[in-house]
């Protein structure tokens, strides 16, 4: 049965963690507004800020509940997580905040399911604290996100694997502890067997992050780029650096990617209403005209054509993660893509409508929409592009369809109508019906 209500004790919880983000969380991302600042473990004084919060959700059982009980989270299922991450969705601080930011929830899954335990305990269990951050270096400047065109490639040599290549739009990898990297390891393998995924520390000799990049509202000037262009130069690592088996790459890096959409997704829904009360509280706040903006018809229909698409979405993305809990592993693959593809368009519309009603002052640095708006590129882009996502969509929608019998539609008329005539001919022909009117 699909059913999304929420136990009392689950419900308790979440008030909490609304009153916590609003009230002690945003505040972060006034204080520390960069898009570095929540990965930055060297900034003490954010640092300072930000441990006794973390305390605090580690009190209420709210830290890191991505993960499974056995690595010391909740083992929430994805429909709670997406109600919590609807509220975690208000602030830029509050993943981190709460232990669940990416890239480092990803990286997590991949070092719980693949790693030895030394890795474990080098690399997951500080992750997991909280103390350290990682990189997911796979994207390259060549071939964007799609990996049957990366060239970054690992040569077997002697007892270490040697990675030789670029690597493109690396988050955080200037804050990193490590970084995990896939890498061609056979290039004569079919397409989504020729990578390999590799755990590499931040310290390893021949690592050259060749510049930081700023992306839209990222100043170049004040090095305030977090997405770093990285040339691996005869980077040299042992043999038991592999992350799952030779050729298994693409396998590892989609075992990380299916729920970490959904959260994005939920998020964003979060965001987004935080951008509609700021519409709404702006249309009963201002006139023009002689009248409220809340009485002119093309503002209601911002605010009615917003609700509706935000709680369409909001839906999408709850069955989405209903689907994931109840269903098979890879149920969910089409729903998933529709929530990726549904999160920049709903992000950029909502936000949009809300800064247009708030005039010049929605462009500024004095409101937080600017900020946002310019994140929907980005949202369209991250974890594949839209494109992509709608390809899927449509692979998925069609692989069952089979062609029309003959010529025409199945829905065509003509033969339907023939069909039913002879059905009901013995009604339909008899005369002594004729006129009759039932009581």
């Amino acid at each position: 049965m699909l059913d999304f209500s929420i136990e009392p004790e689950f419900q308790a919880k979440l008030d909490w963690a609304a009153t916590f983000v609003r009230e002690e969380v945003e505040p972060l991302d006034l204080l520390f507004p960069h898009g570095g600042d929540p990965y930055d473990t060297r900034n003490e004084k954010a640092r300072a800020i930000l441990r006794p919060l973390q305390d605090q959700v580690r009190a209420q059982g709210l830290w890191a509940c991505h993960l499974g009980a056995e690595l010391g989270g909740a083992g929430y299922g994805q429909v709670k997580l997406a109600y919590l991450n609807e509220i975690l969705g208000r602030s830029y601080w509050a993943p981190t905040v709460f232990g669940t930011a990416a890239p480092d929830t990803g990286n997590a899954e991949i070092l719980a399911m693949f790693g030895t335990e030394e890795q474990k305990a080098r690399y997951l269990r500080p992750l997991l604290d909280g103390d350290i951050v990682s990189t997911f270096s796979m994207t390259e400047p060549q071939a964007g996100a799609d990996p049957k065109e990366f060239s970054c490639r690992a040569r077997h040599e002697g007892d270490e694997w040697v990675i030789d290549g670029e690597k493109w739009f690396s988050s955080n990898a200037r804050y990193a502890a490590f970084l995990i990297v896939m890498a061609v390891t056979d290039p004569d393998a079919p397409p989504h067997a020729r990578m390999s995924m590799f755990i590499v520390p931040a310290e390893t000799p021949g690592i050259e992050i060749k510049r930081n990049v700023g992306t839209m509202d990222e100043r170049d000037s004040l090095d305030e780029g977090i997405h770093a262009y990285i040339r691996y130069d005869q980077v040299r690592v042992p043999l038991d650096a592999m992350l799952g088996g030779p050729g298994e790459g693409f396998k590892v890096a989609q075992a990380r990617l299916g729920g970490g959409r959904v959260h994005h997704a939920m998020r964003t829904v979060g965001k987004c209403t935080r951008a509609f009360d700021m519409m709404c509280e702006r249309a009963v706040s201002r006139r023009t005209q002689g009248t409220l903006l809340a009485e002119k018809q093309a503002v209601q229909q911002f605010i009615a054509d917003s609700w509706v698409e935000l709680q369409q979405f909001r839906l999408l993305v709850l069955h989405t993660a209903w689907i994931i809990d109840s269903q098979p592993h890879g149920a969910a693959r089409t729903q998933i893509a529709m929530c990726k593809v549904q999160t920049a368009k709903v992000l950029h519309d909502v936000i949009q409508r809300a800064l247009h009603l708030h005039g010049s002052l929605g462009t500024t640095n004095e409101l937080p929409l600017a900020k946002w708006w310019m994140a929907a590129p980005n949202l369209a882009l991250a974890d594949g592009p839209t494109e992509v996502h709608r390809t899927t969509i449509a692979k998925q929608l069609l692989k069952d369809r089979r062609p029309a019998e003959g010529l025409f539609p199945s829905e065509h008329i003509p033969p339907k109508l023939e069909a039913a005539r002879k059905r009901y001919a013995h009604i339909v022909e008899d005369d002594s019906l004729a006129g009759r009117v039932d009581a």
